[in-house]
């Protein structure tokens, strides 16, 4: 059964007992069940005021007098999920006060933890954390890059698919794309665990992982220079900085006869398309011509 005939058939109650059993186990049902309690709380002059969901049930399915099916819920649920979508960043809460902020392409923010511990997140990346545990667990899971500044306190906690950030109160950088994974350490001591993989950095140290191989090394950097509009580059396969350069500037780039696993050393700045395409071109001898706006076609040689 298609996922919207599921949950249209759970809002008017119509569900058998195997299709509300695999209903429960879906991903979002939590999110729904979140936005039907907060929907309950908006009065209309045609809507019975009712202490709680399965009451509301009861009092509808006992009308004396047929009436026509509202689907105001459902309406709820598509106007609500418009208005969080039409934001760049937004925030979502789901049934346990589970927050989510993300960024899109060409974007970056910085926001408050509920400790006061400050975050910023580069473009296309994700947190979540529960609001509501905060106090007794900093946990959070992170997909991108992010820059923490932690207040002092207990354990904190940074989660990815390829490792594990634990911090007390320090400042430091996570990012975790595609076979990468990199933590700098720009003050106090920093744990990191990734598979057989485990250190401890101290203030400008840097631990990666690229493509399964790992490496210890150093930074000379107070903050990252993405904070500062910059990319900054050492000894990485040039598709990583194309898929960076495409992150930041909201890009379609077409690579043709473009060896993508040559290292590059470099970097390019945020505010200016042409100066960053002629800063990763030329050191690898390649030539670029722009389609459009958005679209940008990067050429190399057979004899790369």
């Amino acid at each position: 059964m298609e996922n919207d005939d599921l949950l249209n058939k759970w809002l008017n109650d119509e569900l058998d007992q195997n299709e509300l059993i695999a209903f429960k186990q879906r991903d979002d049902y939590r999110s729904h069940v979140a936005i039907l309690e907060a929907a309950q709380g908006f009065k209309a002059s045609n809507f019975s005021e009712v202490s709680d969901f399965d009451t509301f049930k009861e009092k509808y399915h006992n009308q004396d007098t047929p009436v026509r099916r509202m689907n105001w819920t459902h309406s709820f649920i598509r106007i609500a999920s418009v208005l969080v979508i039409a934001f760049g960043v937004y925030f979502t809460f789901f049934y346990n006060n589970f927050t989510q902020i993300e960024t899109q392409v060409a974007e970056k923010i910085t926001f408050e933890l509920p400790d006061a511990s400050l975050v910023t997140l580069n473009a296309g990346s994700q947190i979540d954390f529960k609001r509501r545990h905060w106090a007794k667990e900093r946990r959070l899971n992170l997909s991108g890059e992010a820059y923490f500044k932690v207040a002092k306190g207990s354990r904190f906690d940074v989660n990815t698919k390829e490792g594990q950030v634990t911090v007390v109160g320090t400042e430091f950088n996570v990012k975790q794309r595609d076979n990468y994974f990199e933590v700098k350490c720009f003050e106090g001591i920093v744990k990191v665990a990734s598979n057989n993989n485990e250190a401890q950095l101290k203030a400008g140290d840097t631990f990666t992982i690229l493509n399964g191989k790992f490496d210890l090394g150093i930074t000379t950097s107070s903050q990252p220079e993405w904070i500062d509009n910059r990319s900054i580059f050492s000894g990485i396969p040039f598709i990583k900085v194309v898929d960076e350069l495409k992150r930041q500037y909201d890009l379609e780039i077409e690579l043709i006869d473009v060896d993508t696993n040559r290292v590059f050393s470099g970097g390019f700045g945020h505010d200016n398309l042409d100066n960053a395409l002629n800063a990763i071109t030329q050191p690898m001898n390649l030539t670029f011509n722009k389609k459009s706006q958005n679209h940008v076609v990067i050429h190399g040689s057979k004899e790369q």
